[in-house]
């Protein structure tokens, strides 16, 4: 009474065929396969890209810009009511 037989697994695997159909299955273990191999393929890419490239050409020095141009700026007013 406690464990499952080979009929009780039979059973599920035929509701799960019904559920999914054979198509529906296989089509989606195409699509984890597919997954699996993109996922493949972007770890190799990464540890290509962590190699060092050669050193990028410097940028030429900008002069700062100036955060406020107008230098007569007033705090703003609170215009919530008094209480």
């Amino acid at each position: 009474m406690g464990g499952l037989s080979i009929w009780h697994w039979l059973v599920v695997g035929v509701i799960v065929l019904l559920l999914f159909g054979k198509g529906r299955f296989s089509d989606m273990m195409g699509d984890v396969a597919k997954g699996i191999k993109s996922f493949k393929k972007g770890m190799a890419e990464d540890d290509e890209a962590a190699k060092p490239a050669a050193p990028a050409p410097r940028l030429q020095a900008q002069q700062p810009i100036e955060p406020n141009p107008d230098r007569n700026l007033q705090p703003m007013q609170d215009d919530r009511p008094a209480q």
